[in-house]
């Protein structure tokens, strides 16, 4: 098996939000299979560094498949060809020698590019500072297993809380819905009593600021589930639209 391969990459470069991107192709040589996507750029911008041109400039941060930072459309995909992983876990013997990769930031209104592959992506934070939290004063931290929680509750709770808020959902979206991360975040907490006293509000406001951000809307086609690298499930949107609802005839 060969071990080391070589591969033609046509990258968007892109100076800053308020000018035109395009793409650019590179050839990078002896790449170890063994290498991960990020690290195959990053010793494409030494070769870059070198020539005393500008590398690329992508954002990572844990690479280890927990920050979700290392948001890149690769070949038409939210973080790659594999399945529910992110391209910091994606590896180059998925590509086989001489292959052509295409490498593009998130599309979509509300993640404006800022340079090249980076994204402006806080606008899912703002959403989450109107109302994916607990305000109620809920006291000490209570003892393990003192507040009964069904395990199949429990379960889901979780399931909804994996989602790392990366925005591949968003990227793989026809519409650019962001409606499965806020239903990730809504749902984390409306399974857990915690949650209880604001579930309704916590609903209204996070849908609102959704709508406010920019996001599309959702039209159940089922690309966000399946891009994304926790496979948090559409069920959750299900939920969030019952809360939502039943708290806008309230």
């Amino acid at each position: 098996m060969e071990k080391e391969r070589n591969y033609t990459l046509k990258i968007w470069r892109q100076p800053n939000a308020q000018s035109k991107g395009a793409f650019k192709t590179y050839e990078v040589k002896n790449i170890s299979t063994g290498s991960s996507f990020l690290e195959m750029l990053d010793i494409l911008n030494e070769e870059i560094s070198e020539k005393g041109e500008d590398p690329v400039h992508f954002d990572h941060d844990c690479r280890e498949g927990i920050c979700g930072m290392c948001s890149l459309f690769i070949n038409g995909r939210p973080h790659g060809p594999e399945e529910e992983i992110t391209v910091c876990q994606l590896h180059m013997r998925t590509f086989a020698n001489g292959t052509t990769i295409t490498i593009e930031p998130w599309r979509a209104k509300a993640f404006p590019v800022i340079k090249d592959l980076i994204v402006d992506r806080t606008a899912f934070d703002r959403i989450i500072q109107a109302g994916g939290f607990v305000s109620i004063n809920t006291g000490g931290v209570p003892d393990a297993n003192a507040i009964p929680i069904a395990k199949h509750d429990a379960e889901l709770a979780m399931d909804a809380a994996a989602c790392i808020g990366c925005g591949a959902c968003v990227a793989a979206c026809k519409n650019a819905s962001a409606m499965l991360f806020v239903s990730a975040k809504v749902s984390q907490l409306a399974l857990l009593p915690q949650g209880q006293a604001e579930r309704k509000k916590r609903a209204l406001a996070m849908v609102e600021q959704m709508d406010e951000e920019g996001f599309g809307a959702c039209t159940n086609t089922g690309a966000c589930s399946a891009e994304c690298p926790k496979g948090i499930d559409l069920s959750n949107i299900a939920r969030m639209n019952r809360d939502y609802f039943t708290a806008a005839i309230s």
